[in-house]
């Protein structure tokens, strides 16, 4: 079964919007984007590297996807993955793109996500998407968190654990520091909360 990975760049207080530039994704007035960018060092960077080159499909909102279709057909020399892979794009709106291979989800996408998790083919790789990620986890379809924690907090902007968490237990698999303070962490589902007292 085909899982749904979570890639995200998350500051201290969970927001995930417009990390890489400034102009990215300004909805909601947002005025800290390319918050990331100053943290940049090499443990981030080989650890990217390594993630963006396992084999994937992509499962995208339909805004994270209008912000990568005009770019990354232009930078595909930074991630040759990204061209070959299927863009499944959660949109009740788009419905064509001649940044190929793409499909568009519309209507039931908790439905269509678990029909694709079932189907083969590698992974789902979910970047940005915040309120598709609300749907998703609200459902219980996300399988792994790979988060890039960022030692900041902005206090405005979309965040990552909004509207749709639903009580889960993770376990870390993965996890280390970077020299600028990023703490880089993967976490697989594990089942439900458990309680104690001590």
């Amino acid at each position: 079964m085909r899982k749904v990975i979570a890639l995200e760049f998350i500051t201290l207080d969970g927001v995930i919007q417009a990390g890489g530039a400034p102009e990215e994704d300004t909805s909601g007035g947002f005025t800290y984007g390319g918050w990331q960018v100053p943290y940049s060092d090499d443990v981030i960077g080989t650890i990217m590297n390594r993630q963006m080159t396992l084999p994937f499909d992509l499962l995208l909102g339909r805004k994270t996807f209008e912000i990568w279709e005009p770019y990354w057909p232009r930078h595909a020399d930074m991630w040759h993955g990204v061209m070959t892979a299927t863009k499944y794009v959660a949109s009740n709106t788009l419905t064509s793109s001649e940044w190929q291979p793409t499909v568009f989800l519309s209507g039931d996408i908790a439905e269509k996500v678990s029909q694709l998790k079932q189907q083969p083919g590698p992974d789902l790789h979910v970047y940005g998407s915040a309120n598709l990620l609300q749907t998703l986890m609200k459902h219980d379809l996300v399988d792994e968190f790979w988060l890039k924690i960022y030692p900041l907090t902005l206090g405005i902007g979309k965040r990552l654990f909004a509207g749709g968490t639903i009580p889960a237990a993770f376990k870390v698999t993965d996890n280390q520091i970077s020299p600028n303070g990023i703490i880089i962490v993967n976490y697989e589902r594990a089942g439900a909360v458990t309680t104690g007292s001590f």
